[in-house]
């Protein structure tokens, strides 16, 4: 360390021994003294000198912080105008997939609406042409049945006009 404590172990010495300690008491003590003095104790100079390094630690932190903040910043954009582009990418996929599909299933609805009208104009022909034969069927039956009333009525008027021709 710079700038070390300075401990006169002579007269430490000294006073430890007018206090009742021997002479190598005393040096022992003082020895022992003198050494943690200079391995343990710090001067206000270490105090300034490691205060100055931790200020230049923490200016070269602080600008490597602010260098790593502004890579990320920028890496960060970049990463957000890739995933945008992507995005944009997907969502005209998207819509171009969405757009075929719809003209597939109006295409198919066309198509199933065709069938449909078709299949209902002949079963409307079907029907027209069977209430037209079963039409025709009652009137040969009406005409028949009537005929056949008409002969009866024909023929008790008949049988009617000869009773009366032989009551006169």
């Amino acid at each position: 360390m710079g700038n070390a404590i300075t401990f006169d172990t002579h007269v430490y010495v000294k006073k430890l021994k007018a206090a009742g300690f021997t002479e190598e008491q005393a040096e022992v003590l003082a020895s022992t003294q003198a050494d943690l003095i200079d391995e343990r104790l710090t001067t206000k100079h270490d105090l300034k000198e490691t205060e100055a390094a931790l200020k230049r630690d923490l200016k070269e932190t602080e600008a490597a912080l602010k260098r790593d903040l502004k890579e990320s910043e920028a890496a960060l954009k970049r990463d957000l105008k890739e995933s945008e582009a992507a995005l944009k990418q997907d969502m005209k996929e998207l819509e171009t997939s969405l757009k075929r599909d719809m003209k597939e299933l109006e295409t198919g609805l066309k198509q199933d609406m065709k069938e449909l009208e078709t299949n209902l104009k002949r079963d409307m022909k079907e029907l027209e042409t069977g209430l037209k034969h079963d039409m025709k069927e009652l009137e040969l039956r009406l005409k028949h049945d009537l005929t056949l009333r008409l002969g009866g009525m024909m023929a008790a008027s008949i049988a009617m006009v000869a009773a009366l021709v032989k009551l006169l």
